[in-house]
């Protein structure tokens, strides 16, 4: 006996018969819209239908500038390493500051002179000013934009081996909030050391590679008991501090090693068991190396991926020099840059404005 929705099925015409082509659109729209620039490429191949929706909302992101701080003059460069295009803005408010560091579009900066330490937009001209604060030779960072709620600017100063003295502050503050804290161990904190906000958790990595956590909330700040990044010994010459980046990526810390001649050192951090472990991959992630902050991006455009992009252009700013993993060799060829020679402070990586009519 013949099952009658069996025969049903076998006997409907071919033109009856619906094909994954003709979903309807709403529906596929609403089945690419969360997938990531890679998924989206894949899914874009089935058919002409599936490639005009994935074009549709297909989210390319967009890769941060190179921001240039002139010796002289308020004139300021702005580098876009995808378009390979410069672009200046005349900034006078930033007259006598330093660049502290930099996220979500902000700068965080320092003039000396008056101790006036305020966060500034390049692009959209907001300025938000904070109490007065000396900063000597420390390093600064910030949890998230100025102008959104609970935003923390945090600094860390050395005092000596076993102490460290902690200052916060938000925006809307009347005074910094400085604390002493009793290290565990050893833990020599300088300019040279590196800062990133994870999780609400400021991860402040020191010169010699010991990890300190500060807990805004908590308020508590404890070392790690992590070993440091093993690197060859020849990573460890000349001026090889200012050659060291840091960065945050959706929960993973990264950090990168560089030494002229050599191609860089990848190491991710290992939070459950407390290491650092060397990878060969960053599966499609595109790091953006600077002295003071760096940033990570994924689904950027293809070529960039997988990639280190660093604050330096070569050629008359034609080309920024870039590390390829997955080819193991530097952009342009045997462009590994000796950062030694470089001033640190001389430029740094910041999220790009919505509106280019600023440079119109």
């Amino acid at each position: 006996m013949v099952d009658k929705r069996t025969a049903t099925r076998e006997n409907k015409a071919p033109e009856d018969r619906k094909t994954w082509s003709e979903l309807p659109t709403e529906l596929l729209e609403l089945i690419m819209s969360p997938l990531t620039l890679k998924e989206n490429i894949c899914a874009s191949a089935v058919c002409k239908t599936w490639f005009s929706v994935a074009i549709s909302v297909r989210i390319v992101s967009q890769p941060p500038w190179i921001m240039y701080f002139p010796k002289s003059g308020n004139l300021y460069e702005f580098y876009d390493p995808e378009k390979r295009k410069t672009y200046s803005l005349k900034l006078p408010q930033l007259h006598g500051s330093r660049v502290c560091y930099t996220k979500d579009g902000w700068l965080l900066l320092y003039r000396p002179s008056t101790h006036r330490v305020f966060f500034f937009n390049p692009f959209t001209q907001e300025k938000i000013k904070l109490p007065r604060f000396e900063m000597t030779y420390q390093i600064v960072a910030f949890s998230s934009a100025p102008n959104l709620p609970g935003c923390t600017v945090f600094t860390v100063k050395h005092i000596n081996p076993a102490v460290v003295a902690i200052s916060t502050c938000h925006p809307g503050a009347t005074e910094w909030t400085t604390v002493n804290y009793q290290n565990r161990l050893p833990f020599v904190s300088s300019i040279w050391n590196k800062l990133v906000f994870c999780k609400g958790l400021f991860y402040c990595l020191s010169l010699t590679g010991w990890l300190g956590i500060f807990d805004a909330q908590e308020r508590t700040w404890i070392i790690h008991v992590v070993p440091p990044p093993k690197c060859p010994v020849k990573f460890f010459s000349k001026s090889w501090w200012k050659g060291k980046f840091m960065v945050e990526h959706k929960g993973d810390i990264f950090v990168i090693y560089t030494s002229f001649g050599e191609n860089p050192i990848v190491f991710k951090l290992d939070q459950t068991n407390k290491v650092w472990e060397e990878t060969k991959t960053l599966d499609g992630v595109t790091l953006f190396a600077s002295f003071l902050s760096s940033q990570a991006r994924t689904d950027v455009l293809g070529v960039m991926r997988n990639s280190i992009y660093f604050s330096k252009v070569r050629f008359y700013g034609k080309r920024c020099i870039s590390y390829s993993l997955n080819d193991r060799r530097y952009y342009p060829c045997k462009q590994c840059h000796d950062w030694g020679e470089q001033d640190p402070f001389e430029s740094i990586w910041i999220e790009p404005p919505e509106d280019f009519s600023t440079f119109m």
